[in-house]
């Protein structure tokens, strides 16, 4: 086992597949390990793929409402008064380019399907003024509420989340085909699940960048972040924090890049790794 050292001042946790357990609950050993570490000082955040309108329901389940790291590092929220701190966005232009070449890679194997996330101002505001899609995205995943466009209307304003779904792929196998397409001085790609969906945010943006704004913020030190991941939309941040650490579920190229792997999310592994020092 890795000794880390001193307890770590800022924990930083994904959300699903790591932060919550079974039924896509918080465990009552997570929660209960969190309280004691904020209770002795040590900053707590949740860093996800999810906007702000997923998060609550993860946040309600605890004591304390976190700055939160959202959409994979493009949103800092304030959860505790409904509030977005700070957003990097995407270009109308960025996302044009990237649609255009993905269109072209995937036509031959079933095609693409856009969706835009905006960051709006509240967690409360208009599902169909945060979230834009074209009408077969929205009929694949089976949500209701989205602001339904053309494809050309959904990029053709800022977001901080750009979507490209194909439902009968994989997502690593989209990813290996695109990548090499793909300007990474133009957008970030990366991806959060398996089933057929790539992530794209403004160039650079990742989680490491949320959790080193928040960072900075709290004057915690690079050295003193422990954080917890499974999927590749995470492999950022585990490399840059002082303790990357990798669920026992996670991906091989997550756990690749992390200094420790944690059990499973469902045998409450991020409260294990926490109770060494909380």
């Amino acid at each position: 086992m890795v000794d880390f050292g001193a307890a770590p001042r800022f924990i930083v946790s994904d959300i699903d597949g790591t932060f919550l357990g079974e039924n896509a609950r918080v465990a009552p050993r997570t929660r209960a390990v969190v309280e004691r570490a904020t209770s002795q000082g040590t900053h707590f955040a949740l860093a996800t793929g999810r906007p702000h309108r997923w998060l609550l329901e993860v946040v309600e389940q605890l004591s304390q409402k976190p700055l939160c790291v959202l959409s994979n590092g493009a949103v800092i929220y304030d959860s505790a008064h409904d509030h977005i701190v700070h957003a990097h966005e995407l270009t109308p232009e960025a996302m044009s380019h990237v649609y255009s070449i993905a269109t072209e890679v995937f036509t031959p194997l079933g095609g693409i399907n856009i969706a835009c996330e905006r960051a709006g101002q509240s967690a409360y505001d208009p599902v169909d003024s945060l979230f834009i899609s074209d009408h077969r995205y929205s009929d694949l995943i089976g949500k209701e509420g989205f602001g339904i466009a053309a494809p050309d209307e959904v990029i053709a304003r800022p977001a901080v989340k750009m979507l490209l779904l194909n439902p009968e792929l994989k997502a690593a196998d989209m990813y290996a085909a695109l990548a090499p397409h793909i300007d990474s001085t133009r957008v970030h790609m990366t991806y959060s699940m398996d089933k057929g969906l790539l992530e794209f945010t403004a160039p650079g943006v990742t989680k490491a960048t949320g959790v080193r704004y928040l960072a900075q913020q709290y004057g915690v030190a690079q050295h003193e972040i422990i954080a917890f991941g499974d999927m590749p939309n995470d492999i950022e941040m585990l490399s840059w924090v002082g303790h990357g650490v990798a669920m026992g579920n996670a991906r091989p190229e997550v756990k690749e890049v992390a200094q420790e792997i944690a059990p499973p999310h469902t045998d409450d592994g991020v409260a294990q790794v926490l109770e060494r020092w909380f």
